[in-house]
């Protein structure tokens, strides 16, 4: 990753899809740690976190991350999952955050000159490159080694910088741990991730 000292920088994590990365690379996010190697980096001047959470969850595994990230530097942006049912009448929840994020990257455009977005999900190719005509430079985080790969061409090829998820596993992370991290219902209940639920169209 090339930043330079004087760079205001910040973070925009979709949540669902950079928990899917992780899980497919076998590792844990330890915010903390990925906070602390943006500090070194710049002027890291925002941090978002972007999920979505089951309304009515008597007990989320996801409440436990959410409240220490907003006591800890990041700044949280949540709505409510909507549920549905697939083909085979499982239940499913869908929790999309790409309008959030395409809003806060183009709101944060005009104060930043370096954005890292923490999702391959190919539909953030055009907001890439809006952000870029305002003069800002844009990292991708996400891998092409998990089982599919997840960070899509055209936003690799789009983003100034690429980074392998798995090439910070020994900077942000640590090893997985069951029920730890991102696991919202619809993973406990067999589900996959918004991300996971979507990639075959995106990828």
């Amino acid at each position: 990753m090339t930043f330079y000292p004087t760079d205001r920088i910040a973070l925009f994590i979709d949540g669902a899809n950079l928990y899917s990365a992780a899980k497919g690379l076998n590792f844990d996010i330890d915010y903390k740690k990925l906070l602390d190697e943006f500090r070194k980096r710049g002027i890291l001047i925002r941090a978002y976190y972007y999920t979505a959470i089951v309304e009515g969850d008597d007990y989320s595994p996801i409440r436990p991350l959410v409240d220490w990230l907003d006591y800890n530097g990041f700044t949280l942006v949540t709505k409510t999952a909507r549920e549905y049912t697939d083909s085979q009448g499982r239940r499913r929840w869908r929790g999309d955050m790409d309008i959030e994020i395409a809003v806060d990257m183009l709101e944060m455009a005009n104060h930043a000159d370096h954005l890292v977005l923490f999702s391959g999900d190919g539909d953030f190719r055009r907001l890439v490159e809006a952000v870029q005509a305002k003069g800002v430079r844009v990292t991708v985080v996400s891998t092409v080694k998990s089982q599919p790969p997840l960070a899509s061409d055209d936003l690799r090829r789009q983003a100034d910088t690429f980074v392998e998820l798995a090439d910070l596993a020994s900077i942000v992370g640590r090893p997985r741990q069951a029920n730890q991290g991102h696991n919202p219902r619809f993973l406990q209940e067999g589900g996959r991730t918004p991300a996971e639920l979507e990639a075959e169209d995106e990828i």
